[in-house]
Order: structure tokens, then C-alpha cells, then sequence
């Protein structure tokens, strides 16, 4: 059986996971009536010390129902270069919400406060474009899961609060930022207006993300969500996935941690240039091909051949990701398929 080290969203539900989703209380969410979905949206609003949330099926949807809370068509979004709101949600800010998107480069996705603030152009007139807010990523998925600063955060939260702009956090996994550094999920919460976070990274459940923020914000999007395709019906078989991730699986994010940096050790040994350890502080491993004679997407091929998946996310950078469904025999199994996939002429 092959090792799937694409990404954390390719988990299977476990069997405590499915007999959840089989004894789910359901009702129809387009009227409000799941019950399931009901106790998880009030369950994480709690958490981040929100007033409400707002389950969706993706977190690409829950992203964009959050930002089109906080800017109007034709103002102005500001994130990181490589941030997934911009680079892989295929241009919805723009398409769904008329929101014009800039950016500011960051190596590895680090956030700096004062690169966003710098770039920010609030009340612009009637000739330039206003920003309105402004998005953080974290963990940075295409940084190689970078967690950001809280310090870093608050001072954005006082900038953006003297410039009269909102923030927004991609907080598809906060989980494995909150592992990483024991920051609580309501202190990252406090510094942002909307959230979006991810079930289906990390935590195994097989679909859903919950948007959150008041309940101004929540009943517009409600709205949104539906007129998007995304009202659900008996949605809490899926709900309750997510509650048994809560409850169950955060705490094994720490695992997936360590294996990450057991694979970026042993990768850095054959070749320093490939990645640096001290970089990996969460589940992603990215390598820089830039120094090998092969393609990130001749490497992938490599593995998938000896039977390991991964990613080639640029012509030069392949991605791998630990997830609950990877163990330390697999680890082992990884390590050595690697070893003759990058030594390989």
C-alpha cells in the first residue's frame, strides 16, 4: 500500500470517527435545525472566543465568505505572496466578491507586521484602490508550515486598529500552530475579526470548515453560503466527524510533528542544501531542488514508483506532509525511498 505524504487532507475517518457519523442526531441546516451542526458551530465560536460560526463544506468557501464580510467590491485585500487565499483559491476573491487582492513577499510565509502595514492603503480616495483588510495564513501552507509570531500578530492587530482595517485569519491549521506553541486558540482568536478553520487538515475529518466571527457577520454570510451552492441538509453526519476530531485528535498533531522532522533531518543529511531541520516546526517538509539535477515533479515520480506520494508544487520545490494516518514503520519506509529517489542520477 502506498505512503501518502501529499497532504493531511488525505486521511481516512477512523472507526471511532464513522460510528460518530452513523449515531449523528441530523436535521436540515438550511432551516437551522441540525442539531449536530448547531453544537459545532457554537462549539468553536466558544473556543476562539467568537460570537457565532458558520460550517461550510470547504475551506477555500469559508475564506471567501469571511473576507466578503469585511471588504466591498473594488477595495483591496492585502496577504502574503505565496498565501492559499491568493495563490490556491483560483482567483474566487475576484470572481465571487469584485475584491482586488495585493501582496507582500515574506520568506517562508514569516509574518512581519510592518511588511503588511507598509503596503496597506486605507481611505485612498477616488483615484487608488482602499484596503480594507488584511489576511494572515497560519500555519503558511507554501512556507513549509511557518507558524506566525503571536507577538508579530498583536502588533498587526494595533497597526490595522490604528489604520482602521479588519484581519482575517486562514486559520485552516491553527491546530498545529496552537501544538507547536501552546498559544491558546482564543489568544489567537482575540486579534482577528473573521476566522476560518479546517476540519479535514490535520484532525482526519473527511469534509468541513467553519467560518467564524459575530453574528452580524455569520447571518450575512449564512446567506452567502447559500446563494454560493453551499446550504446543506442533514450536514451533522459531518459535523459530528468534526466533533470527534475535536475531541480526539489535536493533541496527536505533536506526532505528526516529530515526524516531520525526523524525514527534514534525515533529507538534510544527504544534502544540506534540500532543506534546513531547524525550519520544520509543524507537519510540512518542503525540499528546494534548486541545487539537484531533477525536477520537483521527476522526484515525485521517483517515489510514487518505490511507492511514497508526494507533491511537486513548483518546477524546484516538492512538498510532503505528515498526517494521523502516517506511523513510525512508514517514517522509516519514507526515509529510505527518498534516500535512493535523491541520490538517483
Amino acid at each position: 500500500m502506498a505512503i501518502d505524504l501529499r497532504s493531511d487532507t488525505v486521511t481516512k475517518p477512523s472507526a471511532g470517527m464513522r460510528d460518530a457519523i452513523a449515531k449523528a442526531p441530523v436535521g436540515d441546516d438550511v432551516y437551522g435545525d441540525d442539531p449536530t451542526v448547531n453544537s459545532l458551530e457554537e462549539r468553536l465560536a466558544t473556543l476562539f472566543g467568537k460570537e457565532a460560526g458558520l460550517f461550510a463544506p470547504t475551506g477555500s468557501m469559508a475564506n471567501q465568505l469571511a473576507i466578503r464580510m469585511l471588504v466591498a467590491p473594488g477595495q483591496e485585500l492585502i496577504a502574503e505572496t505565496n498565501s492559499h487565499i491568493v495563490r490556491a483559491e483560483l482567483g474566487a476573491a475576484a470572481v465571487f466578491s469584485g475584491i482586488t487582492t495585493r501582496t507582500w513577499p515574506a520568506t517562508h510565509g514569516l509574518l512581519r507586521a510592518a511588511d503588511a502595514l507598509e503596503i496597506a492603503r486605507p481611505d485612498s480616495g477616488p483615484y487608488l484602490v482602499s484596503t480594507t483588510a488584511i489576511a494572515v495564513e497560519n500555519t503558511h501552507n507554501f512556507g513549509g508550515g511557518t507558524v506566525q509570531p503571536i507577538d508579530e500578530i498583536a502588533a498587526l492587530r494595533k497597526g490595522a486598529d490604528q489604520m482602521g482595517l479588519a484581519l482575517h485569519l486562514d486559520g485552516a491549521r491553527i491546530w498545529n500552530a496552537h501544538i507547536a506553541t501552546g498559544v491558546s486558540f482564543k489568544e489567537y482568536g482575540k486579534y482577528f475579526d473573521t476566522i476560518s478553520v479546517c476540519l479535514s487538515k490535520g484532525l482526519g475529518a473527511p469534509v468541513g470548515s467553519v467560518m467564524l466571527s459575530t453574528k452580524e457577520r455569520v447571518s450575512s454570510a449564512r446567506i452567502w453560503r447559500k446563494r454560493y451552492g453551499g446550504g446543506m441538509r442533514q450536514v451533522g453526519i459531518l459535523a459530528a466527524a468534526a466533533h470527534y476530531a475535536l475531541d480526539n485528535n489535536i493533541q496527536l498533531l505533536a506526532q505528526d510533528h516529530r515526524r516531520a522532522k525526523e524525514l527534514a533531518v534525515a533529507i538534510a543529511a544527504i544534502d544540506p542544501s534540500l532543506i534546513d531541520p531547524q525550519g520544520v516546526q509543524t507537519n510540512i517538509v518542503g525540499l528546494d531542488l534548486a541545487a539537484m539535477p531533477f525536477s520537483a515533479a521527476e522526484l515525485a515520480q521517483r517515489t510514487r514508483d518505490a511507492g511514497l506520494w508526494i507533491s511537486a508544487l513548483g518546477p524546484k520545490y516538492a512538498r510532503l506532509v505528515t498526517h494521523m494516518d502516517f506511523d513510525d514503520e512508514q517514517c522509516a519506509q519514507a526515509i529510505d525511498i527518498l534516500k535512493k529517489a535523491l541520490v538517483a542520477k
